[in-house]
């Protein structure tokens, strides 16, 4: 999807390699979760790892793929 209109500059955020470190904040129902991006606060789902409270997971298109530091 590269150039694709739906690709803002270029890049596909849904279908791009690249994921970013956050840290949870709180854990919600439905397997999901408030994280700090660094720059505020977001919901994500945690539905596929094992995360805790304070944890670093990575996170991609609003997926958490992994637990980076517990």
């Amino acid at each position: 999807m590269n150039g694709d209109a739906a690709c803002p500059d270029g890049v596909c955020l849904t279908c791009s390699d690249s994921a970013t470190p956050v840290t949870v904040v709180r854990l919600l129902d439905d397997g999901m979760a408030v994280v700090d991006t660094g720059s505020g606060h977001e919901e994500v789902s945690v539905a596929l790892v094992s995360a805790s409270v304070g944890d670093t997971i990575m996170v991609h298109a609003r997926e958490a793929i992994a637990v980076v530091r517990a």
